[in-house]
């Protein structure tokens, strides 16, 4: 290189001042954003949003679910039109009625 190039390239001691400034004021910055991210408050707050996302996304996948199955069973009982479909729901009330029945003669039984 030429001496000319190296008088361009040279700075001046206010210059590398200013940028020693300038890289001390970014280190800092970093060093705060990582001590906030390491905080142990920021940590458990982390924790806690990613569970209640977990946990949102899981009930809104099991409502989702759940409607489905009412609609399902719906469309068994209820015609397109909306009148209720007897002949399906009289043998599922004797069922059920049965059911229950016998589990109130089974828990008396046991009582005894």
């Amino acid at each position: 290189m030429s001496d000319t190039s190296r008088t361009s390239d040279a700075r001046t001691p206010a210059q590398i001042e200013a940028d020693i400034k300038r890289r001390r004021e970014a280190l800092a910055e970093t060093l705060d954003e990582i001590g906030v991210r390491v905080h142990p408050k920021t940590i458990v707050g982390d924790a806690k949003a990613k569970f209640v996302a977990s946990v949102d996304h899981t009930v809104g996948r099991a409502y989702v679910g759940a409607n489905r199955l009412v609609s399902d069973v719906k469309v068994q009982f209820v015609s397109e039109e909306g009148a209720p479909r007897v002949e399906r729901i009289v043998p599922v009330a004797v069922a059920v009625v049965g059911l229950v029945g016998l589990l109130a003669v089974t828990v008396r039984r046991r009582k005894r």
